[in-house]
């Protein structure tokens, strides 16, 4: 069965004079997924978008949109942006602001004025419609910002920090507005620095670093591989750590306190019987859940933030 991409990257380089921003970025993103972009500051992230928006044109590379070459009319009406560091027309009404961006997006006037109403109730402004955004916090421009990425109904959805600024609740309301796009066969592309709200919500993940694509992992298949356990134990003797080190690979070990790697964690209660028949005393055997945060660090490495 062929998968139907929404974005191909192709060797996709941009250089700004002597500096390069983007190495060779090559991935596929495909239809009706929530797809995270993830790495360490200054990894190539914003300059990717960039690119894909049609906002700055590559060095060299190709890409494609839907399967259309980058920057063309027709596939850019389709596309919703909300940046992280915005630039509002402040002396618009909330209601004023999304009919613009609307029509910037060629959007009918029939259907913006069904959409405009939706989308500030869906973000929780309806009662600040008619209020200028010089007056809205923070927070309230990320949830207008939010719902004029999304008011002229598009296809692809490009979403960078959209969690910004928002309390708990506001989280949660973009991410269940991000799942119900996804329900709708929309194709969400987020960068966010929250790798709990990206473990959360994603169907994949791509890893950069300068650059280039390390891996693109799907994010339910987090723990399909080694497991990491935690033991607390007493009275181990000499020849039951020689048989847990033969069982597993141990990654530390200080008094009482061990841990180590398994290929399968259906090993452990196995370990255990062997531990207690060659009297140690096992006081917590414990699987820990990889995250996606020890997945970032594993393959981005530790020199740099998000």
């Amino acid at each position: 069965m062929m998968t139907t991409y929404a974005i191909e990257t192709f060797a996709l380089r941009k250089e700004y004079g002597n500096k390069l921003a983007v190495k060779s970025l090559s991935l596929g993103v495909r239809q009706g997924e929530i797809f995270g972009f993830l790495g360490p500051n200054g990894a190539g992230k914003t300059t990717s978008i960039k690119m894909l928006l049609g906002l700055t044109r590559p060095t060299s590379g190709g890409a494609s949109l839907f399967g259309i070459p980058l920057g063309q009319p027709v596939v850019r009406a389709q596309i919703g942006f909300l940046p992280e560091h915005f630039r509002f027309p402040t002396w618009l009404t909330g209601e004023e602001f999304l009919n613009y961006s609307g029509k910037l997006s060629g959007t009918p006037d029939a259907e913006l004025k069904k959409n405009i109403p939706y989308w500030l109730e869906r973000v929780g402004l309806t009662d600040f419609r008619h209020a200028q955004l010089r007056t809205y916090s923070k927070g309230m421009l990320q949830r207008i910002g939010l719902a004029q990425a999304l008011v002229h109904d598009p296809k692809l959805i490009f979403l960078d920090e959209p969690t910004s600024g928002l309390d708990p609740v506001g989280r949660r309301m973009v991410r269940d507005i991000m799942t119900q796009l996804r329900e709708q066969g929309k194709t969400v592309f987020l960068n966010s620095h929250l790798l709990s709200e990206v473990e959360i919500t994603c169907d994949r993940v791509a890893f950069i670093k300068h650059g280039e694509v390390l891996r693109i992992e799907e994010v339910n298949r987090l723990n399909q591989g080694n497991t990491r356990v935690h033991l607390q134990v007493q009275n181990l003797s000499a020849e039951a750590a020689a048989g847990l080190r033969a069982r597993c690979e141990i990654l530390s070990a200080q008094d009482s306190h061990w841990i180590f790697s398994l290929t399968d964690a259906e090993q452990l209660p196995e370990i255990n019987r062997f531990l207690v028949e060659n009297g140690a005393q096992v006081y917590a055997l414990t699987p820990e859940k990889t995250s996606l945060e020890d997945l970032f660090l594993e393959i981005v490495g530790t020199d740099g933030g998000l």
